[in-house]
């Protein structure tokens, strides 16, 4: 696991909440990404985010059974509407 800053896209509302996505094979997954570019390019430029290290993205999605971990995702994934984390 690589303890490089991750670029991490959340939602914000009365508080801040990571933004779980599908994957094209429809795995939840937590996504990030290596660069707030890389992350605008995807997601768009209005996408807020905060940066968090590896260890620490997984650590907060260790008691979600499934979700995985994109890093540098192509686009591909579509949103999960009900699942917060």
């Amino acid at each position: 696991m690589s303890e490089a800053p991750l670029y991490v896209p959340v939602r914000e509302g009365a508080f801040i909440s990571l933004r779980l996505f599908k994957t094209a094979s429809g795995k939840p997954a937590a996504v990030a990404f290596s660069s707030p570019a890389r992350l605008a390019r995807v997601l768009g430029a209005d996408q807020r985010w905060i940066r968090l290290s590896e260890p620490a993205l997984r650590s907060m999605i260790g008691d979600l059974t499934g979700v995985g971990v994109a890093i540098d995702p192509a686009g591909t994934m579509t949103r999960l509407s009900s699942q917060v984390a």
